[in-house]
């Protein structure tokens, strides 16, 4: 992983309101502990710890390094592994699962569809329930989710599945040829430095707890090794690496653009909704306020997880907890971000002039007209714009001699093609067959229906 170059820390007149949000929120919750961090730029410039009750039998504080289970947050690193390969061009996103695991259930469900809920499968896999069982092989989950079936059709809507997890898991193991938790360590958490991520708990950390309703006593949750079921919601981590994550979800070193950009690209959603939130490949996109966030919640008996980024601005929060029930592992790290943003606003990077224009850039310029509508060709020192007042905007980036490729909205792949006469000007520019011309309807290019 590339480092990051050093952050200033949050100020103290900010940390105040970050240190009094996790601690009303702690006390609102009757949460044992809780751990929280704030990432920015790629570096934590803050952590807080709440409560005393960490281990049963004792009465101490959390540390910023104290583990605690992140539950379904492994799914984020399963799907990383996962789009790495795809990456790699090992596997496809429209590949089966039959292809990879012809051992198993529900052979038809592609890979796209397990990563983003949108398969169809159960929610939770037959047999005993899993997060509180000890686990088992994966012949032994698919033997008993043999004769199970779709509860959707394939696309319908978004349907959480903890079973598409398992299954993702077994399809890497089959193509890298060893467990998929050797795989994930060596694949995304050593080389994002993420060592106090782990598949069993490593002291110092956290038992699991539900608090009584009517007392305010505590209950031990089972700690239970998920086995096949592991990729969905296994691991162990703190808020200082998952920091580190969120950082790649950010700025990414480690995975491609490609990646990242597909991972946090809306893909399944769930009308009930109201597109308040989406799915991408392993990524869940909240939308808060005017932001739209990526990552993921979690849960395992006795504890709940949050992790979310902004990937604009890059400043992401972590939250932690021992507890069951109760605490917004959703909206306490988007309030962590929000007071971030709203007490120290990014500043965006200073205009600088635009130093020379590539070759044939000049020539392009200026006013385009589709039909009646016009259009301006700017260029801002990397790619050209081309917008309409109070309308559409679509930019380019260079492909070739006279040609662009689309980097956003309705444009986005298509081909900019520059169409010269026969003396070498402009006649007109062809985007997926749209004629834009100097004039309106130019009765020199030919314009169906013009």
């Amino acid at each position: 992983m590339t480092s990051q170059p050093q952050t200033p820390p949050i100020l103290p007149s900010t940390a105040v309101h970050l240190q009094a949000a996790i601690a009303a929120a702690q006390a609102g919750s009757r949460v044992p502990s809780l751990s929280a961090a704030v990432v920015r730029d790629g570096n934590v410039v803050w952590s807080g710890v709440r409560g005393t009750a960490v281990r049963e039998g004792e009465d101490r504080r959390p540390t910023p390094d104290t583990q605690y289970r992140i539950g379904s947050l492994t799914k984020m690193l399963t799907a990383a592994l996962v789009m790495q390969l795809v990456d790699e061009g090992v596997l496809d996103l429209a590949d089966t699962v039959g292809k990879h695991v012809p051992e198993g259930p529900f052979a038809e469900a592609t890979i796209r569809g397990l990563l983003s809920h949108a398969a169809g499968l159960p929610a939770e896999p037959a047999g005993p329930w899993w997060e509180r069982s000890p686990g088992g092989s994966y012949e032994e989950l698919a033997a008993a989710n043999a004769d199970a079936s779709l509860v959707l059709s394939p696309g319908e809507r978004h349907h959480y599945s903890n079973l598409s997890y398992a299954m993702l898991g077994r399809v890497v193991e089959g193509l890298c040829g060893a467990p998929w938790r050797d795989v994930l360590a060596d694949r995304i958490l050593v080389p994002l430095g993420m060592t106090r991520t782990t598949y069993d708990a490593v002291t110092p950390y956290a038992d699991g707890y539900a608090v009584e309703a009517l007392t305010g006593m505590l209950v031990a949750e089972p700690h239970q090794v998920t086995g096949a079921m592991a990729p969905a919601g296994q691991l162990w981590s703190t808020p200082a690496d998952l920091c580190l994550w969120l950082a790649e979800l950010a700025r990414p070193t480690l995975l491609s653009d490609r990646v990242i950009t597909a991972m946090t690209t809306p893909q399944s959603g769930d009308p009930d909704e109201r597109g308040t939130e989406s799915y991408g490949l392993g990524v869940r996109l909240p939308v808060a306020g005017e932001r739209v966030l990526a990552g993921h919640g979690g849960s395992m008996p006795g504890f709940l997880a949050g992790a979310w980024v902004d990937r604009e601005s890059g400043v992401g929060a972590v939250v932690l907890a021992n507890t069951a029930y109760g605490l917004d592992v959703g909206g306490l790290p988007r309030t962590l971000i929000e007071t971030v943003l709203a007490h120290e606003p990014v500043i965006v990077p200073e205009w600088t002039p635009t130093g020379e224009l590539p070759d044939g850039v000049r020539e392009l310029l200026g006013t385009w007209h589709w039909g009646h509508h016009p259009f301006t060709m700017a260029y801002d020192g990397k790619v050209l714009s081309l917008a309409a007042d109070g309308g559409r905007a679509f930019r380019f980036a260079p492909a070739g001699a006279d040609t662009w490729t689309g980097l956003s909205g309705y444009q986005l792949g298509e081909t900019l093609r520059v169409v010269r006469r026969e003396d070498g000007t402009i006649s007109h520019l062809d985007i997926g067959t749209f004629c834009y011309t100097r004039i309106p309807y130019d009765p020199s290019v030919p314009i169906p229906g013009a």
